[in-house]
């Protein structure tokens, strides 16, 4: 059997057995390593990379096995990226996000590494040679998100069953009971593919009364004041200059209807935009811990399917060597000098 019809026969039996799952366009799918992967250029503190990857459905990834070293490795070649291995629990035992022992997994150390330098070295770092160090956690560093397997997209084109459409605005919503700062807030709704919500008309604005109406008081957990919700307007520091988040004023918005005796700014700091469970505005604490809705538009981020094989950095990933070819007809392996 000759290379070419033997790599048909690989790709076509794994995409067979694959359905044509779906996940974010901004990820690749690696069928080398038979997982979808997403290179984020803009470095980040480990605690955060690990963060940004959890809220798009997947984690930080570790190189766990040869295909997935293969890939990091390829991605490390001027900037060594962050891996899920961290020791931030207990020193100097090293385990995966996801909870895979170091000691499990085959490796090796760059030169002189592990050192723990200043007692502050938790988290490890992967070289253009797959090869491990331990660094600062805090100190920022390109990294991956990995997803293995992928759970069925909703018509808000994310696997989060969270996001609901509303069909008199066409957008989806999440409603997080988990209090952020709104920076962090922020942070949160543009990892998973939105934004902090924009009210556009009072149509929109009953509709997040509902939303909010869902979610009583006693249903969030923790000592923080639950009948406020941060949005997407704020006012840049600059008391009374309130705009949205994308720069249009509340009036170009469509939605400037504040609560009477709003805003006050009733201690200083109240720069952040949020609403009461009326869906009138108000102003808050931006360093303090609220709720936050998040919308984001079905189309947004798009979604690709895994049929189509590709990986950006190592095309040899998909290719079956002269060296196999000469082996076994039935080994469909690839070879080792293509990871």
């Amino acid at each position: 059997m000759n290379t070419t019809w033997k790599y048909f026969i690989f790709v076509f039996t794994f995409i067979y057995a694959t359905d044509g799952e779906k996940f974010r366009c901004d990820y690749f799918y690696s069928h080398f390593a038979q997982a979808w992967f997403k290179y984020h250029v803009v470095p980040l503190t480990w605690q955060d990379a690990r963060l940004m990857c959890h809220l798009q459905g997947a984690i930080l990834a570790s190189p766990t096995t040869r295909e997935i070293k293969t890939v990091m490795a390829n991605y490390s070649g001027v900037h060594e990226i962050f891996t899920g291995f961290h020791s931030t629990f207990s020193k100097g035992n090293y385990y995966t996000v996801d909870g895979i022992p170091l000691d499990e997994v085959p490796h090796e150390w760059a030169d002189y590494n592990p050192s723990n330098s200043h007692d502050k070295q938790d988290c490890l770092i992967i070289n253009s040679l797959g090869q491990l160090s331990d660094v600062d956690c805090s100190f920022p560093r390109p990294f991956m998100c990995y997803k293995k397997k992928v759970d069925a997209v909703n018509v808000c084109g994310t696997p989060d069953p969270e996001y609901r459409l509303d069909s008199r605005t066409n957008k989806c919503y999440k409603f997080h009971t988990v209090p952020r700062q709104f920076k962090r807030a922020h942070f949160a709704c543009s990892a998973e593919g939105g934004h902090l919500a924009i009210i556009n008309s009072d149509e929109e604005a009953k509709v997040l009364r509902e939303l909010f109406a869902k979610y009583p008081a006693h249903t969030m957990i923790g000592n923080f004041w639950k009948d406020v919700a941060f949005i997407g307007f704020h006012d840049w520091d600059e008391h009374g200059d309130w705009r949205t988040i994308h720069g249009q004023t509340l009036q170009e918005a469509g939605y400037a209807k504040f609560s009477p005796g709003e805003p006050n700014n009733s201690t200083a700091g109240e720069y952040c935009g949020s609403i009461y469970r009326t869906a009138l505005l108000n102003d808050l604490w931006c360093e303090k811990h609220f709720a936050f809705i998040c919308e984001k538009r079905p189309d947004f981020p798009a979604v690709c399917s895994n049929e189509k094989p590709f990986d950006p950095i190592d095309p040899r990933a998909f290719e079956v060597s002269e060296n196999e070819e000469q082996g076994s007809s039935n080994d469909t392996t690839l070879d080792e000098n293509d990871s």
